[in-house]
């Protein structure tokens, strides 16, 4: 099992997904992953957390098709790709549009769904590019929830050329960001634009039982449940809370007047990016 996740009794982590996850200085990191209850017990989603500096972290999520050693594999070689390129200092974007064209060149058949979010504790801001995934839940200092808006790019070996845009926002104390896989809000003929809503109530249910217990938050950690009890797709969930208790050495967690707001996009990036 990977450092910072729970999983229930006969569940293993994604294949393609570390074993531990790196502390970093003002992020408390929660994971867990469910497999699907029907279907083979391999599956594509993958997370990451990866620690670029003393004050600066990328979080990774990412879903391939298939539920088979082939995907898994696929995977496996995505997220050693998105590590290679963020830890040699590419910016979001650039990770993914590497990485995307290390897909082309495979040649593969299967299609990546991918998430990157840069978490700068200095300069208080997070970073985001999509390939295609759903968008990451935040929920703000004051206790309001939303999904972010960002502007994804292509899926992940769809286009050799592909760029991806950028999302800038800041990064406060007491911020909590949810990246998750589709299969949290896919449920059986329910439209997945109502239901994504519906999971920000995860937030606010994590930060209440932050604040009745002491306990590391990767032992708090617990499963997505949808109405019917069962799930048909994996089910891969990252929690980020920024700063848990530190507002006093970190600073006041108050915007200031440059401060841009929540989901502001910063345009595409060039599609030879990287």
């Amino acid at each position: 099992m990977p450092d910072g996740a729970t999983a229930p009794p006969g569940a293993a982590p994604p294949p393609a997904s570390p074993r531990s996850l790196p502390r970093v200085a003002g992020i408390t990191v929660a994971s867990r992953y469910l497999p699907a209850t029907r279907g083979l017990d391999v599956g594509g989603d993958c997370y990451d957390f990866i620690r670029l500096d003393e004050r600066t972290a990328a979080a990774v999520i990412g879903v391939v098709q298939g539920h088979n050693t082939t995907a898994a594999a696929l995977m496996g070689q995505v997220r050693t790709a998105v590590h290679a390129h963020a830890t040699a200092g590419a910016a979001p974007d650039e990770v993914l549009a590497r990485t995307n064209r290390l897909l082309a060149d495979l040649d593969s058949d299967l299609l990546v769904s991918c998430l990157y979010a840069q978490l700068d504790r200095t300069g208080r801001q997070a970073t985001v590019a999509s390939a295609g995934h759903p968008p990451p839940l935040l929920r703000r200092p004051n206790g309001r929830g939303h999904a972010l808006t960002v502007e994804a790019g292509p899926l992940l070996g769809a286009a050799a050329s592909a760029g991806y845009p950028l999302t800038t926002l800041p990064l406060l104390d007491g911020t909590l960001l949810a990246l998750y896989t589709d299969g949290l809000v896919e449920v059986p003929g329910t439209d997945a634009s109502r239901t994504t809503p519906d999971h920000s109530r995860a937030g606010r249910s994590a930060r209440r039982e932050r604040r009745r217990t002491t306990r590391p938050a990767h032992r708090r950690a617990g499963p997505p449940r949808l109405a019917t009890g069962r799930h048909t797709d994996d089910i891969a969930l990252l929690v980020l809370d920024i700063a848990p208790g530190g507002a006093a050495r970190y600073g006041t967690g108050r915007p200031s007047d440059g401060d841009p707001p929540a989901g502001t996009p910063r345009g595409r990036a060039p599609s030879g990016a990287g």
